[in-house]
């Protein structure tokens, strides 16, 4: 007997895929800047990676409305308790630094003087006062976890990929864009 899998609402799925693009933008940008001289090309990637920061931090609102809106689909069955766990607390984790790494990077920008210009549309106040030592801080802090989130996506991937090749129990498929709901 076959259990059918419910996927999330199709509203959730483009949400996740849209974020999923940004953050996988977002990280090697993130580190390319670091590596660059200083110069016009390392401004000019300052200034995407803090776009598309904010994007990220705007998707992750409206993500947390249509969750809470439109919920979740049920368990799947067949799912090992500590798989579940598991896949749980990554997901909590990856929610709450979408949320985290974005406002420490305008933390930090602000806090060094730089303005926040998202994609040259508007620019945003800063959000905290400047303060050389606190850019650093929140910068260090926002390199540090942005590495965790590294590990973090590639732990998702890796168990969406499992799923998906190695189980093919339809739980990748509940986050495909293309399915009804």
């Amino acid at each position: 007997m076959t259990t059918q899998i419910v996927p999330y609402a199709r509203p959730a799925r483009w949400i996740h895929w849209l974020t999923a693009l940004a953050v996988l933008f977002v990280i090697p940008a993130g580190i390319a800047m670091m590596n660059l001289p200083s110069g016009p090309a390392q401004d000019r990637l300052f200034d995407l990676h803090r776009s598309v920061g904010i994007l990220i931090l705007t998707l992750s609102v409206l993500r947390v409305a249509v969750r809470v809106a439109l919920g979740t689909p049920p368990r799947p069955e067949g799912i090992p308790d500590w798989q579940w766990r598991a896949a749980n607390s990554v997901h909590h984790l990856l929610y709450a630094l979408i949320f985290i790494m974005p406002l420490l990077g305008w933390a930090s920008s602000s806090a060094f003087g730089a303005q926040v210009s998202v994609f040259g549309l508007f620019t945003l106040p800063n959000l905290v006062p400047k303060n050389e030592a606190m850019s650093d801080l929140y910068g260090n802090i926002h390199a540090y976890l942005g590495f965790f989130m590294t590990l973090l996506v590639l732990a998702h991937i890796a168990g969406g990929l499992y799923h998906g090749i190695i189980r093919r129990d339809g739980v990748l498929s509940r986050m495909l864009p293309g399915l009804s709901r």
